[in-house]
């Protein structure tokens, strides 16, 4: 558990199991309200500190054991069950008088042999000692010999002499004369004298699955074992395709262990079909139709995809560069991946509940989508400026670095999780990595055309094959197609996020709940480019 920096205590003493508490106030609002004030001071005021008091209590200097209430011999060093009853073992400290309720079977054992062995003075005779042992019978022992005792809970436990139940813990009352026999279980204590030491006790364990108690033992003893040793539950959950910080369409279903994820796996419910081989006649679309339908179907970065399909079509029609547009066209894509590492970081915002960035970055992007390169360059400082705000953002860094770390064996990586690899390779690297790109993507559009919506060349009704590449916001994507007579007869498309998804399972195995999100939102997927 880690270390408490601040404590709040309403309406009573500190526990001895934590240090002093830093504020105390009574249970009323008003209270409340003063003590919340005062909290943020003293957060406010030793959140950074260089350094912090090593933790104390007095409860980390006696020796904890756990006793059961109803059977007071049954002592364990750690938390648990009664492995007779089933009840849950409470705390004392080592040494303490045992619980109200309960009775120490071997303090009283031993008194009694005491009083009958000890007790007696060596000149008394024969007849004397005697007496006073009988002194310590019972005084029903004789007059009582035909009595039986029966559980209220389970009648069908009789024996011939006062004890607990074996079922349930509970004191053996007398039967009453005329009850029903034939369900009768008569286990007399002189049958099995081993089962019935201590006044009737069973030392040697309850029937649970009869009595209706079970332990945590029983109930967690064919589940799988956890890296803690905790044996729990392991539960599948889905998160998405609308989850706060995940993209929208993506479904990352995740297999819970407590609060940590022991596998996961991510898929797209809006993914691309990643190539049509063959198109008959009537499904054949013209080249411009083509454009427009594979930008629409991917709607975080439209541009990119403009681009790519107006670059491979131009190829097939056997057309060079064009040169007069590259400075339009360059912009315009860099534009958009300035757009779209600003929608990714108020999607981080809303993961790490900070309004602030997601405001921001939001606002930001939405101004950078239309916007010209006069209007850019005037957004020049905004941007820049919220890139210190997240150097200087308190604990940041702890939250992001060593999360999402790429295994070594990693490949096929694109775009900035690539290029963030060789920086570190986790969620921290791939904020920066992505910071770097908007100022990288700023100077090209300052030093290029004015950014334009790509527009393809006129090509006629050629027939022939084309491929493109074009690095996208999220990395590269590769698009291959065949025309005939100006028409896509067939096409291959491959997208950096089709990569990437694949790192999801390596990228939560083993982590807690909240670093498995993280790690998989900073991958930056888009499940419209997941092709399928």
């Amino acid at each position: 558990m880690p270390r408490p920096r601040t404590i709040l205590m309403l309406g009573g003493k500190t526990p001895s199991s934590f240090p002093d508490a830093d504020v105390s106030a009574g249970l009323s609002q008003k209270a409340l309200a003063d003590a919340v004030g005062r909290l943020k001071r003293a957060l406010a005021e030793g959140a950074f500190a260089t350094s912090a008091e090593d933790f104390d209590a007095s409860v980390l200097h006696v020796k904890i054991e756990y006793v059961c209430p109803m059977h007071p011999e049954v002592v364990e060093d750690e938390p648990g069950s009664c492995p007779k009853c089933g009840m849950d073992l409470v705390a004392r400290e080592a040494g303490e008088q045992t619980p109200e309720g309960g009775h120490d079977h071997e303090h009283h054992h031993d008194h009694e042999h005491q009083s009958q062995d000890h007790d007696h003075d060596h000149d008394h005779d024969h007849d004397h000692s005697n007496e006073h042992s009988n002194e310590h019978q019972p005084e029903h022992a004789h007059e009582n010999a035909g009595t039986e005792y029966t559980c209220p809970m389970h009648p069908e436990i009789v024996r011939d002499e006062p004890g607990s139940c074996p079922k349930c813990g509970m004191d053996l009352v007398v039967r009453e004369d005329g009850e029903d026999e034939g369900h009768s279980e008569h286990e007399h204590s002189s049958h099995d004298h081993g089962e019935h030491e201590h006044g009737g006790h069973d030392h040697g364990g309850h029937d649970h699955g009869a009595s209706g108690f079970m332990s945590m033992i029983e109930v967690t003893k064919d589940l799988p074992r956890s890296a803690d040793g905790l044996q729990m539950d392991w539960l599948e959950v889905p998160f998405g395709p609308v989850f706060p910080g995940l993209p929208g369409g993506l479904k990352l279903t995740l297999t819970l262990d407590g609060d940590g994820v022991t596998e996961g796996q991510a898929t797209s419910l809006v993914g691309v079909t990643s190539e049509g081989e063959n198109i008959e006649e009537s499904e054949e679309m013209d080249a411009e139709t083509f454009i427009g339908y594979l930008s629409a179907a991917i709607p975080l970065a439209p541009v990119s995809y403009r681009l790519l399909v107006c670059l491979a079509i131009e190829q097939a029609a056997g057309l060079e560069d064009d040169s007069a547009n590259a400075g339009a066209r360059t912009g315009a894509l860099e534009r958009e991946r300035i757009a779209s590492h600003l929608g990714w970081l108020a999607q981080l915002g809303r993961q790490l509940g900070f309004a602030w960035l997601t405001q921001r970055a939001a606002t930001l992007q939405l101004q950078v989508r239309e916007a010209n390169r006069d209007s850019l360059a005037a957004l020049e400082p905004a941007l820049h400026k919220l890139t210190i705000r997240l150097g200087r953002t308190p604990l940041l860094k702890s939250r992001l670095k060593g999360v999402g770390l790429l295994p070594t064996d990693s490949f096929g990586l694109r775009g900035p999780v690539a290029r963030a690899a060789d920086e570190g390779g986790d969620a921290w690297a791939r904020l920066w990595q992505r910071l770097a790109e908007i100022s990288a993507s700023l100077d090209l559009i300052k030093s290029g055309g004015e950014p334009e919506l790509p527009v393809l060349r006129d090509v006629g009704d050629v027939s022939g094959t084309g491929e493109a590449t074009v690095d996208t916001p999220r990395g590269e994507a590769r698009l291959s197609l065949k025309l005939e007579r100006g028409h896509v007869k067939s096409y291959k498309l491959d997208t950096a996020c089709s990569q990437h998804i694949g790192l999801v399972p390596k990228l939560v195995e083993g982590q807690e709940l909240g670093d498995a999100l993280l790690a998989v939102g900073s991958l930056d997927l888009s499940p419209w480019e997941v092709t399928s």
